[in-house]
């Protein structure tokens, strides 16, 4: 076994997340290797978070694409085995809920490595959710749990996780939006939008909402009406485009569809919007700390401290216009809470842990 870290990145959300992290354990002078699954392979849904975040390009791509759950995961977890076998790692670091995370997390454990996971102990207790699945799965087989807020520790110890295994960093997806900062800029899409300075952003794309046309129409009536109102940049996920265009939402005059965009252009849009409405969660965490309101399109959110400490709301497809014109009148909030240590200094945290662990 090596004192080798490896750490398993395969979609967008983990991408802000493990950079300050592996920045972090890079001036602690660890042996680390990244390998990319190539869950998300598009530029824009990739490759361009590498360039932005100061990621080191991956040592291993795996590229397995898109598919279904099972082939996807299935996928990863045959190729990451003898990635795995190859070298040894003393660690594996997986982020976020993503199946890549799942898959990583099984191939480690069953190979007797140990895992740690960052954003450990997030809970929607919503089973319909594919990634609700995979973060209860991961946090059981980890051996370091990295837990982001408060009741994220309190879940992993009402599920039986011995205190021991928990460490409450804060969030390393903020560090990331903290470092760069000064770099948000949506100016070059507003621009070729033709936006005035009022708009709102938009993203929609978890399987329950845009999967099924009977739970997509009335979204597209709710967002339709607020678009009514005010005008939304909404950059569209792959995996959901032909559906909303199939839908209708994107004929709407005031919904202004763009491919996805790169983090620091899609967070100058957030931060200089008036409105987020979103079913990410992610999003959720990244509009408590810029202080726009949020509305999250969702029965229920892993992320509650968002809504208590933060800007965000839960909303129907019934209840969206009516709470949007409320947030429109209102304005912006002058103040706001922000989550205990949410604060720019995660990846630290992490990196002094894992280095004590590695002993």
């Amino acid at each position: 076994m090596s004192d080798l870290v490896m750490h398993i990145t395969g979609a967008r959300p983990n991408f802000p997340k493990a950079a300050p992290v592996v920045a972090a354990l890079s001036d602690r002078g660890v042996a680390q290797k990244l390998v990319h699954t190539g869950q998300h392979y598009d530029d824009n849904m990739s490759a361009v978070f590498f360039r932005e975040l100061g990621l080191p390009q991956p040592d291993v791509n795996l590229g397995v694409g898109s598919g279904s759950h099972a082939s996807q995961t299935a996928a990863i977890m045959t190729a990451l085995e003898a990635v795995v076998l190859e070298d040894r790692p003393a660690l594996v670091m997986v982020y976020g809920d993503v199946n890549s995370t799942l898959a990583a997390a099984l191939v480690a454990s069953k190979l007797g490595i140990a895992v740690a996971h960052v954003e450990a102990g997030l809970r929607s207790f919503d089973w319909t959710m594919p990634e609700e699945i995979n973060r209860v799965v991961t946090d059981r087989l980890a051996d370091r749990l990295y837990a982001t807020s408060a009741d994220a520790v309190a879940h992993l110890g009402n599920e039986g996780v011995h205190a021991d295994k928990i460490r409450f960093v804060g969030n390393p997806m903020i560090d990331t939006l903290l470092a760069h900062r000064d770099r948000f800029d949506g100016s070059r899409v507003r621009d070729e939008l033709g936006l005035t300075d009022r708009y709102a952003v938009a993203t929609l794309h978890r399987p329950g909402n845009v999967d099924d046309p009977a739970a997509l129409a009335p979204l597209v009536q709710a967002l339709s009406a607020v678009a009514d109102e005010v005008d939304i940049v909404l950059p569209v996920h792959p995996r959901g485009a032909a559906r909303l265009e199939q839908s209708g939402l994107l004929a709407h005059p005031g919904i202004h569809a763009t491919d996805p965009v790169a983090y620091t252009e899609f967070l100058g849009l957030v931060a200089d919007s008036a409105l987020v409405i979103t079913d990410s969660g992610g999003i959720q965490e990244e509009t408590t700390v810029l202080g726009v309101p949020c509305l999250t399109l969702r029965p229920n959110t892993e992320r509650p401290v968002t809504i208590t400490d933060g800007t965000n709301q839960l909303v129907t497809a019934a209840s969206l216009p009516e709470t949007a014109a409320k947030v429109l009148a209102e304005g912006r909030p002058v103040t706001w809470p922000v989550p205990p240590l949410w604060d720019g200094h995660a990846g630290e945290r992490i990196a002094r842990d894992v280095v004590a662990l590695l002993g």
